[in-house]
């Protein structure tokens, strides 16, 4: 094509011959590209003017072409020429950077996937899963045995072509760019799942362009060493799913309360629907729009063919997820129990464990139904906010724990972790110890106004009765009684005996320990009830029975299962036939099973702070507390009454379908009065040695009361009733005793002594 006399001009080459023959392709003279130059020598410049006319008319011919599309043709071809230089000069950029970039990172052979964070996998007696715990909240699955809905919905709403793409996806990176182009911001990535799971194992967050080109290199990576379904597993097992959840296990006990096995196409919907955005989508924030998100996942999975439509509307009718702003369910005090006790018996974890405990999750079930249902009917009308409950067995082990009444709402384990004033419900161990010096339940005291010391403590309704039996005073939780018994036993002998059955938990041995004025948890004054309920021997509370590794191998198992004795078979005998009295004729009346014996006792603090009540059968130890976390008194609530309630309606369910069987060594026994002290002044002084007579042997071989010799010291930790005698003094005015004190004269009698 002529130039028309401009230099330098680039000429578009076109196409002569028959348009529909693309075989002929032939280029014209003119159609050369030429530069500007003159004619060559020889031709006279006739010639050229002979010439003239010809170029003229192929000049019009050309010019007529180049406006019937020479000029867009033209155009494109430019601008696919500037593409490909561009092209290949940003190709030779894109690998300098990564060259450079790659440099920076350490050698290939040194790579390796990092261990997952450890997961500690806490199970029920039955084997059950109660929770995991670690930096993960959940153990690993296979793609095998999570339900095959969590991957489709990955899929489908994350990475459509993972299975074909070889670690970072060209078309869905183009489309991204697109789309965040025409929209003017951020609105899809296009990273593969292989490159998010590279930049959750390898990478920080930081979005650099350094950052970005090693997430490629580590998903080429990835997708060289390991297969398409082991890369996804790993995804899945590690990404976060909002609500400190990481993995899909965590996710769907976290959300759904179930094992990622078990999740159904909704729940699945919902959880692939996270990714986009954990923390604003999870339903423990917003469940609405975490219910729209899993609505986009449903209609892309259909997309992909991998649900029918009839499949998504059933999926849609199910009732939206509404989780809890924290994990829920009383098990989880169980949970951060065993978690706090785990360093002491193995040191650091580093390895995946499996805990197997004692908790019985039907029990942990009703007891958690019984202190919601008792709180939400009578709590706000009564002032009473939280409530614990733990029920142990005669070996110790816990089988139920609640910590709270929500644990959503407040991780504080009440049970095991608070400590308050047991009030009354410590009675028990003041009369018991009562016991090992010759005290039996039918002694008798004077109920009338006591000072000791400065103290002057005073019954409940503040009024007295006169002479009473011990058994009845423990009944009706008469305060005169229990601070002359202490007196009698001695307060420090009194804290001994308290420990010797297991109360841990520094006490202060003065006169007022006779009303509970020590602090202890309810987990170790329940457990120091148990010795009531087995027959004398210590119940050391334990919740872990044994730690194993992943692969079965044993670290740690309890030895628990060899208490020693720490009470008498008599003494046993004796308190429990006075604290059955206590749901029979006294305070605990509410607690009373149909068809079960039970025993226990009630335990109030000052200005109805605290209310207690600790009771046993044959088969469990339970102890009930109501109150407040801030101490706030409550509008006289009494270890009678919701602690009471709440107790008989956990043990009745229970023991429900159980056969009923009688308390340690109450069959057949009758009370008698301790050797020469404490009958009432009538009978003793008519000299009628038949007014009360001994008792036979009781059940299971336990001694009768009143075949056992009158002090109990030695093997029982008892003290001789000599020992410490601070000197005569009358049970109205006990004074300072330091030491226990047996009293056998006409004195002690006439006095009640």
């Amino acid at each position: 094509m002529a130039t028309n006399g401009r230099s330098g001009q680039r000429i578009e080459p076109s196409f002569g011959g028959d348009e529909d023959d693309d075989d002929d392709f032939r280029v014209e003279a003119s159609d050369r590209v030429t530069s500007s130059r003159k004619a060559p020598r020889g031709k006279s410049s006739g010639s050229s003017k002979k010439s003239n006319g010809k170029k003229k008319a192929a000049g019009k011919r050309g010019s007529a072409r180049r406006s019937s599309g020479g000029g867009f043709i033209g155009l494109v071809r430019t601008l696919f020429y500037w593409c490909i230089v561009l092209g290949i000069w940003g190709a030779m950029g894109v690998g300098g950077l990564v060259l450079y970039y790659g440099a920076r990172m350490p050698s290939a052979d040194s790579w390796s996937i990092p261990e997952r964070p450890p997961n500690v996998k806490i199970l029920a007696v039955n084997g059950d899963v109660i929770a995991n715990r670690g930096t993960t909240g959940g153990e690993a699955l296979s793609l095998e045995n999570m339900s095959p809905y969590i991957p489709q919905a990955v899929i489908a709403i994350e990475d459509r072509r993972f299975y074909s793409h070889f670690g970072i996806d060209p078309l869905g990176l183009a489309r991204a760019m697109l789309t965040n182009l025409t929209t003017g911001r951020m609105v899809q990535g296009g990273s593969t799942l292989t490159q998010q799971l590279a930049k959750n194992l390898f990478l920080s967050p930081e979005r650099t362009l350094e950052r970005k080109v090693q997430e490629v290199l580590l998903a080429f990576w990835l997708e060289q060493k390991y297969s398409k379904d082991q890369i996804l597993a790993m995804y899945l097992n590690r990404v976060f799913f909002g609500s400190n959840a990481y993995g899909v296990e965590a996710a769907s006990r976290r959300y759904f309360n179930k094992s990622a096995r078990d999740v159904n196409l909704g729940e699945a919907a919902l959880l692939a629907g996270l990714l986009k955005a954990p923390s604003r989508l999870s339903p423990a924030r917003d469940p609405q729009a975490a219910e729209e998100r899993a609505q986009v996942v449903l209609r892309a999975m259909r997309e992909e063919g991998y649900v029918t439509d009839s499949e998504i509307k059933t999926a849609m009718s199910q009732t939206p997820t509404k989780a809890k702003s924290y994990w829920s369910g009383a098990e989880h005090y169980v949970a951060d129990m065993v978690m706090d006790q785990l360093p002491g018996m193995i040191g650091e974890i580093k390895e995946d464990l499996v805990i197997d405990t004692t908790i019985d999750l039907d029990l942990e079930k009703k007891a958690e139904e019984v202190i919601g249902a008792t709180l939400d009917a009578d709590g706000k009308k009564l002032d009473a906010s939280q409530a614990a409950l733990v029920s142990i067995d005669g070996t110790g082990a816990i089988r139920a724990l609640v910590g709270g009444k929500d644990y959503a709402e407040s991780q504080f384990d009440r049970a095991s972790r608070a400590k308050r004033q047991p009030g009354s419900a410590f009675k028990p161990f003041v009369y018991a110890a009562a016991m090992e010096i010759g005290r039996t339940p039918m002694s008798i005291r004077n109920d009338g106004p006591v000072r000791i010391g400065n103290w002057t403590p005073e019954n409940y309704d503040q009024k007295y009765r006169g002479e009473v039996t011990i058994a009845d005073a423990l009944a009706n939780s008469l305060n005169t009684i229990a601070a002359q018994l202490v007196m009698e036993v001695g307060p420090q002998n009194v804290v001994k005996f308290a420990h010797r059955l297991g109360i841990d938990s520094e006490m202060q041995a003065n006169a007022s320990i006779a009303l509970g004025t020590s602090e202890v948890s309810l987990v170790e004054l329940t457990s120091a009830y148990a010795p009531f309920m087995n027959g004398g021997f210590k119940a050391t509370p334990h919740v872990i029975r044994r730690i194993s590794k992943a692969d079965g191998t044993v670290l740690y198992e309890n030895t628990y299962d060899n208490p020693p004795r720490v009470l008498d078979p008599a003494i046993v005998s004796e308190m429990n036939q006075m604290m059955v009295r206590v749901l029979t004729k006294g305070t605990g009346k509410k607690a009373q099973l149909k068809g079960w014996e039970a025993a226990g006792k009630t335990g109030t603090t000052q200005s109805f702070r605290d209310a207690l009540f600790v009771g046993y059968t044959s088969n469990l130890t339970t102890g009930v507390w109501f109150g407040n976390d801030d101490g706030k008194s409550m509008k006289k609530v009494t270890g009678g009454g919701l602690p009471a309630k709440a107790w008989h309606d956990f043990m009745m369910a229970a023991h429900e379908g159980l056969s009923p069987s009688p308390l340690f060594g109450t069959t057949g026994v009758q009370p008698v009065f301790d050797e020469g002290a404490g009958a009432p002044a009538g009978d003793l002084l008519s000299g009628d040695p038949e007014a009360f007579p001994q008792a036979p042997v009781g059940v299971d071989g336990a001694v009768a009361v009143g075949q056992r010799p009158v002090d109990q010291g030695g093997e029982w930790g008892g003290q001789n009733a000599d020992e410490g005698n601070g000197g005569l003094v009358p049970p109205a005015d006990v004074g300072q005793t330091t030491g226990a004190t047996r009293r056998t004269t006409l004195f002690d009698i006439l006095t009640g002594g």
